[in-house]
């Protein structure tokens, strides 16, 4: 039975890091994607009028992966205490470093978009 539990929990974890991975590896792009857009428009001397919309649905798209990480983050948590739930605690899967202590997470929280703050 702790065989069991314990293949689960690696299926789990694994699945967990690689969708940890992805979000970070979107948030990566759409920075990247965000940053080159008024520096595009800039070299090609186009007025800042254009490409507004497209830019603040980029600022979207990164908060909203900002609230995706967070979901992760909030899930990577719970897993853990399912973890020592289950009587695996002693047991590390790896893939993440060294946890930050308790007072350092959740410290850091999405701001309202102009449009909700409005």
């Amino acid at each position: 039975m702790l065989k069991e539990r314990r293949d689960a929990a690696e299926a789990v974890a694994e699945a967990l890091f690689v969708a940890e991975k992805a979000i970070d590896a979107a948030i990566a792009s759409t920075a990247a994607l965000t940053t080159l857009m008024p520096t595009s428009r800039e070299a090609a001397r186009l007025s800042v009028m254009i490409g507004q919309d497209a830019l603040l649905s980029a600022i979207e798209t990164m908060r909203a992966l900002g609230l995706a990480r967070q979901n992760i983050v909030d899930t990577h948590k719970n897993l853990s205490q399912a973890q020592h739930d289950i009587g695996l605690s002693a047991v590390s899967f790896g893939g993440g470093g060294e946890k930050p202590p308790p007072s350092l997470i959740g410290s850091l929280r999405a701001v309202p978009s102009p449009r909700e703050a409005a």
